[in-house]
């Protein structure tokens, strides 16, 4: 059994009792995860959800963008982030805490595989609040340092894993997105490309689905984008994609005059 030094509430354990790397199955065994919700979620209130994410990958990696609008019904709830947030951000501090255990009782990190193979079992995991209306599926990308290139994975509430060769979608906007992305998709995409094409998968789908933001210049409000190659992970700033947004916006008008 865990002892607990006096004052202290991490647990420790005797040799022979080792919890291992894995840091999910030890909060369970510490009796640390919340309790699924008992009655649908919805009965407590409007829950603001929605939201348009995209993976694409490109020749040295992969790029990640996301709109910022979360609705309630038809009501904008927030115009700066997205999503079941709750949920969603406990799951990735979670993951991270995760990764950070394995790493320090490992000596070594886990590999992308192994990474999604975890976030797998931690969607699982949530299966009980996904049936009561609360449900995270992530849109898991990374560098894959063994391969030399981005990778990236989808996911089903009951923890299917899923590899896309070149890119993927979800949330409300994801079908207007994906049918954008896969018009202009190619293989070996340079960076400036593949930001751009997210860029109009986003803009896109923001026109046709009225629970996805598009970018609000008159609040300086820009989706939220990053590449992860072998560098590691960059997020552009507000200023790169407000001149990008331009572009696509002169390109669109260039077009309609023509």
């Amino acid at each position: 059994m865990a002892a607990t030094l006096p004052g202290v509430q991490i647990p420790t354990f005797p040799p022979g009792d080792d919890p291992g790397p894995d840091f999910a199955a030890l909060l369970r065994r510490q009796g640390l995860v919340p309790e699924a919700p008992g009655a649908p979620v919805s009965s407590a209130g409007p829950v603001p959800h929605g939201t348009t994410v995209v993976a694409i990958r490109f020749a040295d990696g992969v790029v990640m963008a996301g709109d910022r609008r979360a609705t309630a019904g038809s009501l904008i709830a927030s115009r700066r982030i997205a999503g079941a947030a709750g949920p969603a951000m406990e799951m990735v501090k979670l993951f991270q805490l995760q990764l950070e255990h394995y790493e320090k009782v490992e000596g070594w990190p886990l590999s992308l595989e192994g990474k999604a193979n975890q976030l797998s079992g931690m969607v699982r995991n949530h299966l009980a609040a996904a049936m009561q209306g609360l449900a995270v599926v992530p849109l898991f990308a990374g560098y894959d340092t063994r391969r030399r290139a981005g990778r990236l994975f989808q996911y089903d509430i009951t923890g299917g894993r899923y590899e896309e060769n070149d890119y993927a979608t979800s949330g409300s906007g994801g079908l207007h997105a994906a049918t954008v992305i896969k018009l202009g998709f190619r293989d070996a995409l340079t960076r400036a490309e593949a930001v751009d094409l997210a860029l109009h998968a986003l803009v896109t789908a923001a026109d046709e689905d009225a629970a996805t933001g598009g970018p609000d210049v008159r609040r300086n409000i820009w989706p939220v984008m990053a590449t992860i190659d072998a560098e590691g992970f960059t997020r552009l700033d507000d200023t790169e994609l407000a001149a990008r947004y331009q572009q696509l916006l002169a390109a669109e008008q260039g077009g309609a005059g023509r």
